[in-house]
């Protein structure tokens, strides 16, 4: 007979015991962070509509090049735009079922008049006037269910690249729902929450980041972004 007596309690059994996160696991938010914190050699999790994602490392094409370029056709219209803040792969408090960790967000300073803080430790909550996501194609939940969270949330623009069907969807929130911007003819879409933020949509797929930074210097050059400027400072 085996003497149970002295055997140790195996890791559930402990009182201390704090779950791993894994992909599919159904949490709300509190126990979500909390199973998050505990995993400080975690990059990236999400929390959307209670289901829990864990990102897989990724690889410099298709995630990790677009996204830089992503960072630094938002991080111009930052630095150009006092009173505007940037953010990469921050954690965003949006409602007790979601929790995501989006490529980017660009916000309005609370200071300023935006509708998100950041909290006493750091994390952003509320919705951020922008979101922008990478993803590999058209069937990713960027596009079905973080999108759904993001409108009901108030988020007022999410722009989601479509990196193998060299596609960017650019969505404004009109009287609740998700309305798709298009390109002009010359393939320009312009932000109606950033006055200034202009994309250059073919030439962002395709790579030519010279041109879109050279659209954008169009956009911060308008007078639009000249009194979105005055109107932060104020």
């Amino acid at each position: 007979m085996v003497n149970t007596s002295s055997q140790q309690p195996t890791p559930a059994a402990s009182p201390n015991y704090i779950p791993h996160l894994e992909s599919g696991d159904r949490l709300n938010r509190l126990e979500f962070e909390r199973r998050y914190n505990a995993m400080p050699n975690l990059k990236k999790a999400e929390l959307i509509e209670g289901v829990v994602y864990v990102a897989s490392p990724l690889r410099f094409e298709p995630h990790a090049e677009p996204h830089a370029n992503l960072m630094i056709w938002l991080g111009n219209y930052k630095v150009a735009t006092p009173g505007v803040r940037l953010g990469d792969n921050p954690t965003v408090r949006l409602d007790l079922d979601n929790e995501p960790q989006p490529d980017a967000i660009l916000l309005i300073d609370a200071a300023r008049g935006g509708q998100s803080h950041l909290g006493a430790d750091g994390y952003v909550e509320g919705a951020p006037e922008l979101v922008a996501e990478v993803a590999a194609s058209s069937a990713t939940k960027d596009l079905y269910d973080k999108k759904r969270a993001y409108r009901r949330n108030g988020i007022q623009e999410y722009i989601v690249w479509q990196v193998f069907e060299s596609a960017v969807s650019w969505f404004s929130l009109k009287d609740g729902e998700y309305v798709a911007l298009t390109p002009d003819a010359e393939s320009v879409i312009q932000s109606q929450v950033f006055p200034g933020l202009w994309l250059d949509v073919l030439a962002l797929v395709s790579g030519n980041m010279p041109q879109v930074l050279a659209v954008l210097q169009q956009g911060l050059s308008s007078v639009e972004h000249q009194a979105f400027v005055h109107q932060l400072q104020g």
